[in-house]
């Protein structure tokens, strides 16, 4: 009876953590039936939740949505003035009980286009702050995806390790067998045995350097450093091609720092239009209600005029305007430059780093298995000695690691693509292989 109980309460704890794993955000896909639950962690999934929950756009998002109630505020003409006074005799008045009292309500009002202008220049620095937290976006979605590549490559290189000490003590096995035979020396078991100690060690340092990705991954998706993180589950995507003219276009369109410095060309144009406003004069508008005691009520209109006669202020203002825009004319120029830089630089290392994977996958890690084998062969038969086998192991072991860290940085140099480029590269270039 005892034995039922315990069970029963062993299932219904296995339901509670099989839906708790199942509303765990980490989870790749949702669950099915009978499914167990998912623990990987997509590069899709990152990326939204680091664009969501990164603690510095959220900073820059609330700043955005606080400028955007500035072209309002610029926009609006002042509060009307209401004024009230009393006159009476200075000696033997009734003060305050008067027999004059006024009531005046005035609004001023700025030159025609003024408040137009000052809200479109409210409305610029507005748009000025978005394309600062889309650049900002753009660098966090790349540091997400370097962290996310090198971390895959990290744990490629983890279990290419993993295998190759199942190699090694494979190899051990066969230098034992043979020490035991007579047909090798005792010192052929000791270096196979070394070799696998060194190769613990080895994935000792490997589990450090993956708990350090971790933590700054963590780190840009606004969680505590030590969260539980699903392994990294997407490879580098090996198949975008597009060409030179392409990528410059795309960065000259959707690269947040030259929208920027064309907002900025924008704001100064209108600033110089308004300065240049300035020396055509506000005005205002009352109305007056007095009351004379005994006499009969009045009413009465009031206008005010404002009188720009200090002519050197709205021309320094006008000539600041003008030259803030060469300015910024020219850090757009500059921002163009830099972006058509960036995009060549980050173009030829994507096609670096695809053409070094290629290389492994083809070339290097087949011809590194072939000469492993023939040594291992060779070495049974007595033809090579340990140290022949050891280091055909050791280069088999190099290759593949190698292999997959350039698909790691075959992922971060395509990441770093997309932010010259100011957009995903996927759905937008679908051309021929970049122009050197």
């Amino acid at each position: 009876m005892n034995v039922q109980r315990t069970n029963g309460r062993r299932t219904r704890l296995l339901r509670l953590v099989g839906v708790w794993l199942g509303l765990w955000p980490w989870a790749g896909v949702p669950l099915a039936a009978g499914q167990a639950p998912a623990t990987n962690l997509t590069l899709t999934a990152a990326v939204d939740l680091a664009v969501r929950d990164n603690a510095q756009l959220q900073s820059l998002r609330a700043k955005w949505g606080a400028m955007q109630e500035r072209p309002a505020q610029a926009g609006a003409l002042s509060n009307p003035m209401f004024k009230y006074s009393g006159m009476d005799l200075a000696d033997g008045g009734r003060w305050p009980n008067t027999d004059e009292k006024r009531f005046m309500i005035e609004q001023e009002f700025p030159w025609l286009g003024k408040r137009g202008l000052r809200a479109g220049i409210a409305a610029k620095d507005a748009e000025i702050m978005q394309r600062e937290l889309e650049a900002m976006t753009r660098d966090v979605v790349m540091m997400v995806k370097e962290t996310y590549f090198q971390r895959y490559a990290l744990q490629q290189v983890r279990a290419t390790t993993r295998q190759d000490e199942e190699v090694l003590q494979r190899m051990a096995q066969i230098a034992e067998t043979m020490y035991a035979t007579g047909a090798r020396t005792q010192q052929d078991v000791l270096k196979a045995k070394s070799e696998i100690t060194m190769l613990q060690q080895r994935l000792l340092e490997l589990d450090a350097q993956e708990a350090t990705l971790a933590a700054k991954l963590n780190t840009l998706l606004n969680r505590r450093a030590d969260a539980p993180l699903g392994a990294a589950a997407t490879p580098p995507d090996t198949g975008f091609t597009g060409n030179a003219e392409t990528l410059f276009a795309l960065a000259a369109t959707n690269r947040p720092e030259v929208r920027a410095a064309q907002a900025q060309v924008a704001r100064y144009d209108l600033e110089r239009r308004l300065m240049a406003k300035e020396n055509w004069p506000d005005y205002s508008l009352g109305l007056e209600y007095r009351n004379f005691g005994n006499s009969d009520d009045m009413l009465m209109l009031t206008v005010g005029i404002e009188l720009p006669i200090w002519k050197a202020k709205s021309r320094a203002g006008v000539r600041e305007a003008e030259k803030m825009k060469v300015s910024s004319q020219m850090a757009r120029e500059a921002a163009e430059r830099q972006s058509a830089l960036d995009v060549q630089d980050a173009a030829f290392r994507l096609r670096t780093a695809r053409r070094s994977l290629d290389l492994y996958r083809t070339e290097l890690i087949p011809q590194a298995e072939a000469r492993f084998k023939a040594s291992e062969t060779s070495y049974q038969t007595g033809k090579v000695d340990f140290m022949d086998l050891l280091e055909s192991q050791r280069f088999l072991l190099n290759v593949r690691v190698m292999a997959a860290m350039a698909g790691g940085d075959l992922g971060m140099q395509s990441a770093r693509l997309e932010r010259a480029v100011g957009t995903e590269l996927g759905a937008n270039v679908k051309a021929g292989e970049p122009s050197p």
